[in-house]
């Protein structure tokens, strides 16, 4: 399954993924998550990136997950 989100190009940020249209890697909205930050604050911060991308990035994960453990 192709993200429509969260893409990956050697040009941008070595490769790391981001979110697309941007310089945003996806880590950066994991690391908020796990060190208690909230998604409001992620937002504040990266404002390129809007509620709906975030949320759509965490919907895929948590899906490649879910497929990976069948």
């Amino acid at each position: 399954m192709a993200s429509k989100i969260i893409v990956r190009n050697p040009a941008i940020l070595s490769g790391e993924p981001v979110f697309r249209g941007t310089r945003v890697p996806f880590k950066a909205l994991t690391d908020y998550l796990e060190h208690e930050r909230s998604l409001s604050e992620f937002l504040e911060d990266f404002p390129s990136v809007t509620r709906e991308e975030a949320i759509a990035a965490l919907e895929e994960a948590r899906i490649s997950l879910t497929a990976a453990l069948k």
